[in-house]
């Protein structure tokens, strides 16, 4: 799946290699996504219906419930994360780093599920390191170009507290 990040964030680290993007759905919301796409609903062209120039995607979006209105019943996690493969101090390393957000946590102290959290969670972060001034320069940077333990160190304060897990390297 294609995501913004992964082009600058290929930029900006230097002697990075790879980078993938994933995203994982349940079952039911794949096979749903599939009947939809098999029909055509996801298209993102205009199709003409009696005359009418419709794009079919804009009609879902009209039929769909607000999301905002999921957020009292939606229920389970989020897990966000990186695994990060390469040398520290000479050693090969491989490590797993997440945090996990219950949406109903969620709702309950902001009224919004945890997608809308963990988006916004750390937007805010980046703005008040920005106000408190730990991140400055002139012009537009991605957080990839800033260090990385203040914003660490605050997802840990902000409700997105993360993990690290050492993994096995394979050979």
């Amino acid at each position: 799946m294609y995501h913004e990040e992964m082009e600058s964030l290929v930029e900006h680290i230097k002697g990075l290699k790879r980078i993938r993007f994933f995203m994982t759905f349940g079952e039911s919301y794949l096979t749903h996504m599939k009947c939809l796409e098999n029909v055509g609903m996801l298209r993102i062209d205009e199709v003409e219906v009696d005359g009418c120039k419709i794009v079919p995607l804009h009609v879902l979006k009209a039929l769909l419930p607000d999301p905002a209105s999921l957020g009292p019943r939606t229920v389970g996690k989020t897990n966000i994360g990186i695994v990060a493969e390469g040398l520290k101090a000479g050693k090969k390393r491989k490590i797993y780093i997440y945090n996990v957000c219950d949406h109903q946590e969620a709702y309950k102290e902001t009224k919004a599920q945890a997608v809308s959290y963990t988006t916004g969670v750390p937007a805010m972060i980046g703005a008040k390191l920005m106000v408190e001034g730990i991140y400055k320069g002139k012009g537009v940077y991605n957080l990839e170009q800033m260090d990385p333990d203040p914003f660490m160190d605050e997802l840990n304060k902000q409700g997105l507290p993360w993990q690290v897990e050492e993994l096995r390297m394979e050979n």
